[in-house]
């Protein structure tokens, strides 16, 4: 069968049966206490707790694992999103402590700290892009010359001039 013809007809989700799906029904349960509990007994089962670890390890931001473990919740019918969006900074901090205590290397996944990581990733493959370069050259007797980052120009920015902001019951705002 073609990849084209795989995706679902436009339409088809009508044509089956309403509340099929674990999502479309009620969840087992609305107590944030009672799911928060579901999921820390689950996470501290080694096996699932291994797993966890070893994503972490891997470089999967413990925002991210998060947000899969009660996402996957949801999906499977256990509680709603509204229940995951109350749970979660709790579940964060468990897992978050859980990994502290066993020593695991982890990133956080805030915002921040992904901006600082992503400026060093990127120097780095930058540089490591500009070895491969003079390397592939020196392979094919080509004059390697030092390449050197030119410093970038400041932009000066002007300060807007004030304009009369219209006032009144019609005024229009853009």
């Amino acid at each position: 069968m073609s990849i084209i013809f795989a995706a679902p007809i436009p339409g088809q989700s009508l044509t089956s049966e309403p509340k099929n799906l674990p999502f479309e029904r009620p969840p087992e349960t609305a107590d944030p206490y009672e799911a928060l509990n579901m999921h820390i007994d689950h996470i501290t089962q080694p096996k699932a707790l291994k797993s966890a670890f070893h994503f972490m390890e891997e470089g999967l931001d413990l925002v991210s694992l998060v947000e899969g473990v009660l996402r996957s919740a949801v999906m499977a019918g256990k509680h709603s999103l509204d229940v995951s969006l109350v749970i979660a900074p709790v579940l964060h901090e468990y897992i978050r402590g859980l990994a502290i205590d066993s020593e695991v290397e982890f990133k956080e996944g805030f915002e921040e700290d992904q901006e600082e990581e992503d400026g060093i990733q990127y120097q780095r493959d930058s540089e490591h892009a500009l070895k491969m370069l003079r390397e592939m050259k020196k392979e094919k007797g080509m004059p390697v010359e030092e390449v050197q980052q030119e410093p970038q120009e400041e932009v000066m920015v002007e300060p807007e001039e004030e304009t009369e902001v219209p006032q009144g019951l019609m005024a229009r705002r853009i």
